[in-house]
């Protein structure tokens, strides 16, 4: 079996989710691991049993060990590390969001055509089963009409902000905040399901670094409205939605879709007091959820494409786009854009 020597780029608590769900593929192998100190790197090594350990990414980057990258770093670093491995016929899997804003996405799709490389967003939940039985099931629904998606959770750094300290989560210079962080997943299916909106309005909750706490953004579609909510200040427990003029199909966490549900309006399906029975929808796995995303990214590399066909490079330029236009519309502004 051929296999995928993986190098990691950053060494938070993300990295370790992603290995956890890529060791359930026996195609990956984790080859290398680069940090800013030796201290660090070694500890995760060790951790992992890595065999190779750098504090240069371009040592990295030119080492006959390593086919691929998975770069987990601060969001303002990933459009200059991609390039790098790119230009050193490194494939690159770089987390969500797949850079500042949408000139750094444009350079690094074209320099996964320009060297050759594979080159992927992270968006995990795009590639799991489910979503593909969401984007089968879509006709059943008839007309669509809206498209609800929540996603708010307190952060674990929110506690530590308040308290004076400025952490990398609410820290302008990284390009972060809540629409990059939290709002994306709510941001990408949509655009994955129905393309690009006519429209954008959005609102935000500033904080004093100068990033969003949490917001809120509508987007208008020919015969449709979509609305999404965020935020890293508070939590919510809502489901999100797709409602169509023949029922909705109810999603349990717009992250990771777990479960899925199709509720019809006639009462055809319905119980003995008139009420609608949901069907459940929900595709039974035995993987990590982080599997997939990974198994998507091998499964290019080893097929010689550019591209994956959901999370593609284009989807991955709507979605950063939108996203530029909710931080103009709010007034969240990263050193990046200057750049």
């Amino acid at each position: 079996m051929e296999k995928i020597r993986f190098g990691v780029i950053g060494t938070n608590f993300i990295t370790d989710w992603v290995i956890a769900g890529a060791r359930q593929d026996p195609r990956f192998e984790l080859s290398a691991v680069c940090s800013r100190t030796r201290e660090r790197a070694d500890a995760f090594a060790d951790r992992y049993a890595i065999p190779y350990r750098y504090t240069s990414l371009e040592e990295m980057a030119e080492s006959p060990h390593v086919d691929a990258v998975y770069i987990a770093t601060p969001n303002s670093l990933h459009a200059s590390q991609a390039i790098l491995c790119m230009s050193r016929g490194r494939h690159v899997l770089c987390e969500k969001p797949l850079a500042s804003n949408a000139a750094e996405v444009r350079e690094m799709a074209a320099a996964s055509e320009k060297y050759g490389v594979t080159l992927m967003e992270a968006m995990k939940s795009t590639l799991t089963p489910n979503f593909r039985v969401l984007a089968e099931g879509l006709g059943k629904i008839g007309r669509i009409r809206r498209y609800v998606a929540s996603y708010c959770q307190y952060s674990s750094r929110y506690d530590l902000f308040r308290s004076g300290h400025l952490t990398n989560t609410f820290n302008p210079e990284y390009s972060n905040g809540a629409v990059m962080d939290i709002g994306v997943y709510t941001i990408y299916p949509m655009v994955v399901l129905f393309g690009a909106p006519l429209q954008v309005s959005a609102s935000a909750t500033l904080l004093p670094s100068g990033v969003d706490g949490q917001g809120t953004a509508v987007f208008r579609y020919d015969g449709m409205e979509a609305s999404v909510a965020y935020s890293k200040i508070s939590d919510s427990y809502l489901p999100s939605e797709i409602q169509g003029e023949e029922g909705t199909i109810v999603i349990d966490h717009i992250s990771r879709m777990d479960r899925l549900s199709f509720i019809p309006r006639s009462t055809g399906n319905a119980d003995r007091r008139g009420k609608t029975c949901p069907e459940d929808w929900s595709l039974p796995s035995a993987r990590d959820v982080y599997y997939y995303e990974v198994a998507e990214f091998i499964d290019l590399v080893l097929s010689g494409r550019r591209e994956s066909s959901v999370n593609t490079h284009r989807n991955s330029l709507l979605v950063i786009s939108i996203i530029d236009e909710i931080r103009r519309q709010t007034g969240v502004v990263f050193p990046a854009d200057g750049r």
